[in-house]
């Protein structure tokens, strides 16, 4: 039995993790860690919260002693770090958050991982640490070796947060993996991030914004196949490497909206163009081929993904209305005012 904890376990995707691997490896013992932030929802993980092989633990990765604590009770073999601030326009507004909880949260862990032996620390990134391609060479992918040029406070927040798990690698050994995915979609997505946010703006009725020309692409990854994929580095992962996990599926944001508004059988005309974001990335596509020489292959397509993305988050209101609160209007309000 290996002992995991898992940072960041009642958001998106540590919650689709937690969800998938608490069932799919009942012989290992999940400790989930979250500060329940805006983003962090226990409901998410309603699911699993009775399961002898799981315990669920609120609290900041940047609380130093809390962490000790934690390393020093539950002695564990892998941590996993899902634990970030992640919406870049967010980032735009409030870069402090993503610096302390990005960065000093990761050097809290690195610490706790080196000082109790953990056996693998794994840190999940993201593709927007290598900056943006252009639209015009659908040739060139991100691989592991491109260079690190983040456009955001965001990705510059997991960039420095790669590089500081690298160089605990080397410098002290510390066994660290790391993955840079692409955008993820799927269930229990908190409703800023652009298909619930469209979809909630499409079931209301609602003006559809699109930053810019809304040409800029993005890979999109299925969530559980990102899990999937995670799994697979933890078992065949070489401490030290990184390993990009991508979807190939290359969708402009204009695409995405339009895929909604179809399915959900409204006009087209709902869609709204507005002043774009300040250094908005044209296009991210991934190359992941490393990842897929352990034996990994995305196993959902793009077309069964956004239509199941879709129909979960149309039946489940009551979910999304028990997430979205003043934060989320507060937010709102303050940013795209200012993109009409």
């Amino acid at each position: 039995m290996k002992t995991i904890l898992v940072t960041g376990g009642a958001g998106f995707i540590g919650g689709n993790y937690l969800l998938r691997m608490v069932n799919l490896h009942p012989e290992n013992y999940y400790v989930c860690l979250d500060a329940l932030t805006y983003a962090g929802n226990l409901s998410t993980l309603e699911a699993i919260k009775n399961k002898e092989n799981f315990k669920f633990v609120h609290g900041n990765i940047c609380d130093k002693d809390l962490v000790n604590k934690l390393f020093s009770e539950e002695k564990f073999d892998i941590v996993i770090n899902f634990a970030a601030e992640t919406h870049v326009d967010r980032a735009s507004l409030y870069p402090d958050l993503f610096i302390e909880t990005n960065v000093v949260g990761t050097q809290t862990l690195l610490d706790a991982s080196l000082k109790y032996s953990v056996k693998r620390y794994h840190q999940v990134s993201t593709d927007e640490v290598y900056g943006d391609l252009p639209l015009d060479r659908k040739d060139l992918l991100f691989s592991e070796s491109s260079p690190i040029k983040p456009s955001s406070p965001y990705s510059a927040s997991k960039a420095g947060a790669d590089l500081l798990c690298l160089a605990y690698f080397r410098t002290f050994g510390l066994p660290v993996t790391i993955s840079r995915c692409s955008n993820n979609y799927g269930p229990y997505q908190y409703p800023e991030k652009l298909i619930p946010f469209m979809v909630q703006k499409a079931k209301k009725g609602e003006k559809l914004p699109v930053y810019g020309n809304g040409l800029n692409v993005r890979d999109w990854l299925y969530v559980t196949d990102h899990c999937d994929a995670i799994d697979v580095i933890l078992n065949k992962g070489i401490p030290g490497e990184v390993y990009n996990i991508g979807g190939h599926n290359e969708k402009t944001n204009l695409e995405i909206i339009k895929t909604i508004l179809t399915q959900m059988q409204l006009p087209l005309s709902l869609v709204s163009f507005v002043k774009d974001r300040p250094g908005h990335d044209l296009r991210y596509a991934i190359d992941p081929s490393k990842i897929c020489s352990l034996g990994y292959k995305s196993a959902v397509s793009f077309e069964d993904g956004i239509k199941s993305t879709i129909e979960w988050n149309l039946k489940n209101q009551s979910w999304i209305d028990s997430v979205i609160g003043k934060n989320a209007k507060d937010f709102f309000d303050a940013y795209y005012k200012e993109r009409k």
